[in-house]
């Protein structure tokens, strides 16, 4: 069984600061939590050392680029289907980019970003094509709000 971190108060207003901004300097994290730049330091590489924070990446506003769509697919399984073979079903559809099991109906959310509504059409057709899913409803994105952008 994996042990989970005990974070303080101080540890989640770093995690805070870095996912609003994973490149803000340590000066101004360190100004922030009330701390000097080594304390940080040290809290931020102990969180990666333990694994709070996995890895840093970029957050793309495809908005900006280009005029696909983006959509959310509810799944219903087939009532024999092992959530491991969902997970290696859909890793080999590009066009999903997040994939969310949950516990209660429906089964799962994909996240999909397609460049057009024939895309998006041929990617709902191959999740249904594999006798994997039984049924699904697919919902355009219009617009996005995230806490943490």
């Amino acid at each position: 069984m994996t042990e989970h971190a005990v974070l303080d108060r101080t540890d989640r207003e770093i995690l805070d600061l870095l996912r609003e901004n994973a490149r803000r300097p340590l000066r101004e994290i360190a100004t922030a939590v009330g701390l000097t730049v080594a304390p940080v330091q040290r809290r931020i590489a102990r969180l990666e050392k333990i694994g709070v924070i996995e890895r840093y990446t970029v957050q793309i506003n495809h908005g900006r680029i280009a005029n696909g769509i983006e959509a959310v697919t509810e799944l219903q399984f087939a009532d024999d289907l092992d959530l491991a073979q969902i997970m290696e079903f859909v890793a080999g559809i590009p066009e999903v980019e997040e994939v969310l099991t949950l516990a209660g109906d429906p089964d799962a959310l994909l996240r999909i970003r397609v460049d057009g509504v024939e895309d998006l059409r041929r990617v709902v057709s191959r999740l249904r094509s594999g006798g994997q899913i039984s049924s699904t409803k697919t919902l355009v994105i219009l617009e996005e709000w995230n806490r943490f952008k």
